[in-house]
């Protein structure tokens, strides 16, 4: 038995034994006021949501264990393969993208290594506009140092696939000529020594099909933005070592800003167009996860170092642009419901598929907890049983606070001798960004759950969510829009709480703190969708902005280099330079 199988084992026991000694006190409860449907039901429930809240935190607590490292390694020491570093792109501004392609470049030949790694940028891009734009700036590329034969770039006329397929197609034409891939997103950065040290493991390690980064946050403007900034960098660490322990040579594949062995993938990674129509059927839109499982199914070592550094990508600046993205998530999650019994995965693809569907399906099932709580207080009851019944709810409120929030806390006091504080500002300044985080996420988690839960739905009842083309650089959302993408969960918490102070009005202290948010969903959507002052900005302090990489300033030069000075776009632009297709 390896040690991830006996990690496993202990994670899910623990949540187990958990979420069950929770579902039997609740049941305990109960009994004294005469069990109904509907406390079973809640009973069921609570093991079920609490499971899942158990073992998502679980990853956190056994991360404390694990310290943290950095590889050792010459960084300007070449690989002996040969990498393409794919970037797909679909509808994004062009100069940002292209700018961050040079500065990866710049690094790569400041190491010396240039030669080792060619650069490919595919674009899926769907607007003539944009597509003229790309044109023109990736003229402005081809001047970079070392450029020539080695960066190429090339539009696809249907994105049959979308992101997945458009990989396939640079695969099916050019993957021979590599062995390696390093798969990026519009948004991603990576130094140069990150990419090269990759390299080298896959060299080092014959057997290794995937090795999946833990990319941070960078550039985030509004309070929403680095909320998740700091949380990435902060705590995402500490549960992707927990993560990496579990999953062990059966990790994730996130879909970018990890490279991969390309024969490896060539051979086992092709995806079935799923029968039927969209959301269930057609193209598989979580296509990272699929293409893990099938990698492990062939014997490859899937791995998540989360020790390696000097990977970023960028996130969403306010919530409604969040809530599109995890739109087409669900989506993708959901389709897996498909996939689950294939021939020939592993248990841990399969939990992983299982993992990923309940990271959505959670949501509607504490909706439906909180309508069957509220529905059993309107069933009348002897005193004693409400004062159980208090007694119950209080001790759900504590125990999932404790799940929540404990992690967070022991992070914070692990960074106090692990000197991990002092990259965020010191203690104090980490300490307040922690309590921000508690407050800011208790506040946004109804309406997250909303969202996710009307995401749900929506695939339940047919409805394709598509693959929107992402807006990163929005940022403010004034009262009127927020109001407009959020009406409906301001409706529903205010219907609720009405309902609860009118036919259960000894339960509303219980409803009021989950209730009082979705209320205020546009005022809460559109302040923490504004850009940071002075005084907001003593929070959520990440390691980017006090002492940012090179690779992080250097594209930040080059962009403000570009844009200086706009190239004029052209009547009719003709790119010169295509896909490299090696003879």
């Amino acid at each position: 038995m390896t040690r991830a199988t006996l990690i496993r084992a202990l994670a899910l026991t623990t949540a187990i034994v958990v979420a069950a000694t929770a579902g039997s006190i609740f049941i305990g409860f109960s009994e004294v006021g005469g069990l109904n449907a509907l406390d079973v039901l809640r009973a069921v429930l609570i093991v079920i949501s609490g499971f899942w809240l158990v073992w998502g935190s679980a990853a956190g607590l056994m991360g404390l264990f694990v310290p943290s490292r950095k590889p050792a390694a010459n960084p300007a020491e070449p690989p002996r393969g040969m990498t393409v570093i794919l970037v797909p792109i679909y509808n994004e501004d062009p100069v940002m993208t292209f700018s961050r392609i040079a500065a990866m470049n710049r690094s790569l030949k400041g190491l010396g290594i240039a030669d080792k790694f060619h650069i490919a940028i595919l674009s899926d891009t769907t607007s003539l506009e944009i597509a003229a734009q790309e044109a023109v700036w990736y003229e402005q590329l081809l001047r970079e140092p070392d450029s020539a034969g080695r960066i190429f770039y090339r539009r696809r006329e249907k994105n049959t696939g979308k992101k997945a397929g458009n990989i396939e197609d640079f695969v099916l034409r050019s993957g021979g000529a590599y062995d390696y891939a390093i798969i990026l997103d519009a948004d991603s950065l990576m130094e140069g020594a990150t990419m090269a040290e990759m390299a080298r493991r896959m060299d080092a390690e014959p057997d290794l099909g995937l090795l999946q980064t833990v990319p941070q946050i960078i550039n985030a403007r509004s309070f929403f933005g680095r909320s998740i900034q700091f949380s990435a960098a902060y705590l995402s660490p500490v549960f992707a070592r927990g993560a990496a322990l579990m999953q062990g040579n059966e990790g994730p594949y996130w879909g970018h800003n990890a490279i991969l062995r390309m024969s490896a993938f060539a051979a086992n990674c092709g995806l079935p167009v799923l029968s039927g129509p969209p959301p269930y059927g057609g193209h598989i839109l979580s296509h990272d996860y699929v293409e893990a499982a099938l990698l492990s199914r062939a014997g490859w070592k899937v791995t998540l170092d989360p020790h390696l550094g000097g990977s970023y990508e960028e996130g969403p600046e306010n919530l409604i642009e969040y809530a599109k993205r995890d739109r087409r998530w669900c989506q993708g999650n959901l389709q897996h419901r498909r996939l689950i019994l294939a021939s020939g995965l592993k248990f841990w693809s399969r939990f992983t598929f299982v993992q990923g569907i309940m990271a959505y399906m959670a949501s509607p099932l504490w909706l439906l907890l909180l309508a069957a709580s509220i529905g059993s207080a309107m069933i009348p009851e002897p005193r004693i049983f409400m004062r159980i019944s208090d007694a119950g709810m209080l001790g759900l409120a504590i125990g999932v606070a404790l799940v929540l929030v404990l992690p967070k806390v022991l992070i914070l006091a692990r960074g106090a001798f692990d000197g991990t504080n002092k990259r965020f500002g010191g203690f104090w300044r980490a300490a307040a960004s922690i309590c921000a985080e508690i407050v800011f996420s208790t506040l946004l988690a109804p309406v997250l759950l909303m969202f996710q839960s009307r995401s749900v739905a929506q695939v339940l009842l047919g409805l394709d969510g598509g693959w929107p083309a992402q807006s990163r650089s929005e940022s403010w959302l004034d009262l009127r829009d927020a109001f407009a993408a959020s009406w409906w969960i301001a409706a529903i918490g205010v219907l609720t709480l009405g309902a609860t102070l009118v036919f259960a009005a000894h339960i509303t202290v219980w409803v009021a703190p989950a209730m009082l948010p979705a209320i205020f969903a546009p005022v809460l959507i559109s302040v923490s969708s504004h850009v940071s002052d002075k005084k907001t900005k003593l929070f959520f302090t990440a390691p980017s902005e006090l002492a940012p990489s090179p690779v992080i300033l250097e594209q930040k030069r080059i962009h403000a280099g570009w844009t200086a000075e706009v190239p004029a776009m052209p009547a009719e632009t003709s790119v010169r330079a295509q896909i490299h297709v090696p003879a």
